[in-house]
């Protein structure tokens, strides 16, 4: 599973899940977080304001992760391991992930260079390109934050739908 953050730009109309984006003069914003399945399907997502550091929001993305059925029939609750880039790194985060019984496989900033995460980084990747067609989700300028997540959700529906039924969308 993979961890990304992405940033989305809101427009003049603003809502609570906004905030000054530090890296666009301070224009109103959102993060789009989301984790992924190894094959880069979507499994939860969530917004957030864009001054909201991203280690806020790891384990109630975590936590919402449905359960899956194993070949054996029994179901996991958890993933195994989570990859995920320097901006969720932090202590606390990786003693939370242990303790759910989950490998954190997360780069060290200064320890670890960011490359080595590339061959697991590509799957979110690929999975934000899914998503950049979708005009909705490029640019937010909806005004209230369960519109906006809304269309996140249908987002990651329609993607998942390409996925299952490439010749249908």
């Amino acid at each position: 599973m993979c961890l990304h953050r992405l940033l989305v730009r809101a427009g003049v109309k603003k809502g609570a899940l906004t905030g000054p984006n530090p890296t666009d003069r301070a224009k109103a914003g959102s993060k789009h977080h989301l984790l992924v399945e190894a094959h880069g399907l979507p499994l939860t997502e969530s917004v957030t304001a864009a001054n909201v550091h991203d280690t806020h929001e790891l384990f109630p993305l975590v936590d919402c992760v449905p359960a899956v059925r194993m070949p054996s029939g029994q179901r996991r609750f958890r993933p195994a391991k989570v990859h995920g880039d320097k901006a969720y790194a932090s202590r606390k985060n990786r003693l939370g992930l242990r303790l759910r019984g989950i490998a954190p496989r997360i780069a060290r900033p200064g320890v670890e260079s960011k490359e080595r995460l590339g061959r697991y980084r590509w799957v979110v990747e690929h999975t934000l390109a899914w998503k950049n067609p979708l005009r909705r989700l490029r640019v937010r300028d909806e005004r209230r934050d369960d519109v906006h997540f809304g269309f996140i959700v249908l987002g990651c529906c329609v993607m998942r739908l390409r996925r299952l039924y490439p010749d249908v969308c």
